[in-house]
């Protein structure tokens, strides 16, 4: 059956709802500040043919945006996910033989990568000829920050457009478009608990009714609008959602309580060096589908501040393990992360860096930024050197260099 969500996305620029910076129409009123159109509006109405990246939330409009865009400009979309996709896909898009312009040759071709962060290097220096040709219009969406997962050539290809987590707003009038009711507390909680993601507010929405809701089998399988009942929109409680998301096949979310309790948990077994769990909760994520980049970025964080100067090769072997994930991916590099999780939780724990850096943060708050001693200035000119810049300074010195207010300060204990 088809989602909630999927059952009324939007599927012309003025149903969006939300990223008027993107998609908002012209403000010409009367005594008000004129605005400008959205550059995606003026893009589909002007039907200018461009590659570009969605960076945002989960649960903003990225696939919506892409879609209403392709089919404005009469394109033909190719939607894939960059964690099953691969090199073949891309062919069978372009092609067997990959020669010629479609641009020359009719409908332009869409190629919508979503999780675009998720492809490697390799497949990544693999499209890249075909958007530079123009076989290829790419719209890539990722939740991450593109100029760190994206390699630069095909980044300077593409625009980058930034979306914005959904307003209180913009989340009532998707609710309403559902078609339910909610009292004031019920939405409040889903405010709270969708954080600006649609797609998770509508997927609780429908969980609840199907749960919980009168007649919701019936009006399932008779095709009605969700929520509706003989008495009209049914109204769902705060108790009603609870009750929903307490049930098993809710309990895994990527951006939810269980995501965060359980990376929570997987640090801090490592933290205790207790590898037996931490493997436990390292599969848990893994096997919840975790973005392998995710926990390796947190493994990497932890070699620094948990394990520090008692092992410094851990931080080589975090980056290792980090580096291995982003070119190998799913299911092998679980291995990987596994063998770097053993490590971590192994190796001697020492903070001290880590406390070090908080501590002189705290001091640079707190006292602003001191006069740097004179006799460690830089002094490329005369003048510098007139004013005793760089005098005295030697090598070696066991003189503290801390400013004169923290001179008997030790960070490191």
């Amino acid at each position: 059956m088809e989602p909630l969500a999927s059952r009324i996305r939007p599927t012309t620029i003025d149903q969006v709802v939300g990223q008027e910076h993107l998609v908002g129409a012209a403000n010409s009123v009367p005594g008000t500040v004129a605005t400008k159109a959205g550059p995606l509006r003026v893009a589909i109405e002007k039907r200018h043919l461009f590659s570009f990246i969605l960076w945002g939330p989960p649960g903003t409009g990225k696939t919506t945006i892409a879609r209403i865009y392709a089919r404005a400009l009469d394109a033909d979309l190719y939607e894939l996910s960059a964690v099953s996709a691969g090199k073949d896909d891309i062919r069978k898009i372009v092609g067997a033989d990959g020669v010629g312009s479609t641009l020359n040759l009719g409908r332009p071709k869409v190629l919508f990568l979503d999780e675009i962060h998720r492809f490697n290097k390799s497949q990544q220096d693999f499209l890249l000829p075909y958007v530079e040709s123009g076989q290829l219009m790419l719209i890539g969406a990722t939740t991450e920050n593109p100029s760190f997962e994206v390699i630069p050539a095909l980044l300077s290809r593409c625009r980058v457009f930034v979306l914005e987590s959904l307003s209180e707003d913009a989340v009532r009038t998707i609710i309403d478009e559902a078609g339910v009711r909610l009292g004031k507390d019920a939405f409040e909680w889903l405010v709270n608990y969708g954080n600006g993601d649609a797609r998770k507010i509508l997927g609780m929405i429908e969980s609840t009714q199907a749960l919980y809701g009168e007649e919701s089998e019936k009006a399932i399988k008779d095709g009605k609008k969700l929520g509706k009942t003989k008495k009209g929109p049914q109204k769902i409680t705060v108790e009603d959602l609870t009750k929903a998301l307490e049930s098993p096949h809710l309990r895994y979310d990527k951006k939810g309580e269980e995501h965060y309790d359980t990376i929570s948990a997987f640090i801090k077994s490592m933290r205790a060096s207790q590898p037996d769990a931490a493997v436990y909760y390292l599969a848990r994520m893994v096997e919840a589908g975790e973005d392998p980049l995710f926990i390796a970025r947190r493994m990497v964080i932890f070699a620094s501040e948990d394990i520090g100067l008692a092992q410094p090769t851990a931080l080589v072997v975090a980056n290792a393990v980090f580096r291995a994930c982003e070119t190998i991916g799913y299911p092998e590099c679980a291995i990987t992360l596994a063998h770097g999780v053993a490590y971590l939780a192994k190796a001697q724990k020492d903070r001290s860096a880590y406390d070090a850096l908080r501590s002189a943060q705290a001091d640079i708050r707190a006292l602003g930024n001191l006069p740097i001693p004179k006799k460690i200035r830089n002094a490329p000119t005369k003048l510098m050197k007139d004013l005793e810049y760089g005098k005295s300074y030697e090598m070696y010195d066991t003189e503290s260099y801390l400013p004169e207010k923290l001179k008997k300060k030790k960070y490191f204990k």
